[in-house]
């Protein structure tokens, strides 16, 4: 979240959050009453995290300024919410069609998603890769793994950290499309050997080619 940065560079992520198109170091110092040295050294510091990118060089008098703009990153910092959508779509889903209903759709969701990333990756044999190509798009969804075992014959990966944490403690059948996703992915049985909705520490999941 936004919060997690300094005054300065909340005040410039959102001065680029407003100007979509971007701003260059002249308009930053003059936006925020600071040095052009300033503004530069927050630049280098968010672009190096991934938070803000160079956009469009602008024809001026002279030499052509550079704009910067908002990183997809950058924008993910700021409140999205997603979780408060997904509620009234699964609530419409169950009210409509009912609880076995909306588990069969979660699970063909899951599948279909599964599917679809592991056609994005036909170089994997071996289910340890599967496992370890598994945890690091969990990392990248957001899922804090905290524990990887692929020395065994049935691999599990633990997360201390759910995406859909919320919405499955309000109904534990949102964990039907992470399940499927899983299985559909690695081509295996899925075992949820612990689940934090259900009072675990952790969430881990056994994987049984």
């Amino acid at each position: 979240m936004i919060d997690v940065l300094g005054n300065r560079q909340q005040q410039l992520l959102r001065l680029l959050l407003k100007h979509k198109t971007g701003l260059t170091i002249d308009q930053l110092t003059q936006e925020l009453a600071i040095t052009r040295t300033a503004v530069r050294q927050h630049l280098s510091v968010m672009e190096n995290d991934g938070l803000i990118t160079p956009g469009l060089s602008r024809p001026s008098g002279g030499r052509p300024e550079q704009l910067y703009i908002l990183s997809t990153k950058g924008h993910e910092l700021f409140p999205r919410h997603y979780s408060w959508m997904a509620e009234l779509v699964i609530d419409s889903i169950r009210q409509e069609s009912g609880a076995e209903q909306l588990s069969e759709r979660l699970r063909a969701i899951g599948e279909k998603i599964g599917e679809g990333l592991r056609s994005q990756n036909p170089g994997l044999i071996t289910s340890s890769q599967w496992t370890e190509k598994l945890a690091e798009l969990m990392q990248q969804l957001g899922y804090n793994i905290t524990h990887l075992d692929t020395s065994l014959d049935e691999p599990t990966i633990t997360a201390d950290n759910c995406i859909f944490h919320k919405l499955a403690a309000k109904d534990p059948t949102i964990c039907e499309f992470d399940l499927a996703l899983i299985s559909s992915f690695t081509g295996s049985k899925v075992d949820h050997q612990e689940c934090m909705v259900k009072g675990g520490n952790s969430c881990r999941f056994k994987l049984t080619p």
